[in-house]
């Protein structure tokens, strides 16, 4: 097979029919083997009618109904579990992204060889405050902290060789740094094409301003995840370290200050009554807190069942 679109959604019941006849239209004009995987993130309006009425209709369809709503991540990860195409598209289902651009990605794929190709919504059909521009400014941070030089990390529309979308675990709200998982796993050839963004055509958008506080956070879990995962002791050691020498720093100040007034006979504050007393005590704690802290995070990482999985590529024997 050589396309499988993967379209979560969750209260789009209006723009589904219309979705799935431009989908067809466009495989059909490029003689593409395909299928449409559907995943119904708990509805609560009539979408899993809809979905269920288009697989009678177009047996390259199939649907996954979740009993509730679980979030994006969770209907990617299991549209990416039964994927059967060399190429594997996701887009939204409000029709925000448009299923022409499919021929193109499916060609950088296989032809221009990139793992992964993410689209640009260059011109975006949304309103500037609430979208435009803390999107920008979300992409510049996230292209700082991962070295992966994308416009729009968090376009819908992207394309995949089948073997990423196999060995990425997307989850919590992790649909937003794919990219990072996937040069994580080891598949470092990412690009990125300029998408035509069409303006929501019904409905309301599904994602609201917690966004901005969930985005941070899983920036973090995911530059910890990628980075530490299998060796926690590597980033609690240098802050325990850091902290270590802080409250080091701070003892030797009080250390070299008591001396040099006992030497010239000056009676002077006790040491417990200077700040720098508590900040080295504290610094000193809390040092020993992220040490044991690594010191766990190794021993559960040593435990685990995985901690010698790795992703292989290819592999001969003789």
């Amino acid at each position: 097979m050589d396309i499988s679109v993967v379209v979560p959604l969750y209260n789009e019941e209006e723009s589904l029919s219309e979705l799935a006849a431009w989908i067809k239209k466009v495989m059909e004009a490029h003689h593409f083997s395909y299928e449409i995987v559907m995943v119904d993130d708990g509805s609560r309006d009539k979408s899993w009618q809809v979905v269920e009425n288009l697989q009678k209709e177009n047996p390259n369809i199939k649907g996954i109904k979740f009993r509730r709503n679980y979030g994006k991540s969770a209907a990617l990860y299991c549209g990416f579990d039964i994927v059967q195409g060399d190429v594997v598209i996701t887009m939204d289902a409000d029709l925000q992204d448009s299923p022409d651009e499919i021929p193109e990605l499916f060609r950088m794929i296989k032809e221009d060889g990139f793992d992964l190709v993410s689209g640009w919504k260059k011109k975006r059909r949304d309103p500037v405050l609430t979208k435009n521009i803390p999107s920008k400014f979300y992409n510049w941070t996230v292209r700082r902290l991962t070295g992966i030089r994308l416009h729009d990390m968090n376009c819908g529309l992207k394309a995949y060789r089948k073997n990423v979308v196999k060995n990425i675990e997307v989850y919590g709200e992790m649909h937003r740094y794919i990219p990072v998982l996937a040069k994580w796993a080891g598949y470092k050839k990412i690009g990125e094409k300029v998408v035509t963004h069409s303006e929501r055509k019904y409905g309301v958008t599904k994602f609201g301003l917690e966004r901005f506080i969930r985005g941070p956070l899983d920036l973090l879990s995911v530059m910890f995840i990628s980075r530490f995962v299998k060796r926690p002791m590597h980033f609690f050691g240098i802050l325990g370290i850091f902290m270590v020498l802080i409250g080091l720093a701070a003892a030797v100040w009080l250390g070299i200050q008591k001396i040099i007034q006992l030497r010239h006979g000056i009676i002077g504050n006790l040491i417990t009554d200077s700040p720098y007393f508590y900040i080295a005590l504290t610094s000193m704690i809390i040092g020993a807190q992220f040490f044991l802290a690594g010191f766990l995070g190794d021993l559960i990482s040593r435990s685990s069942s995985d901690r010698n999985k790795y992703q292989i590529d290819q592999q001969t024997f003789d």
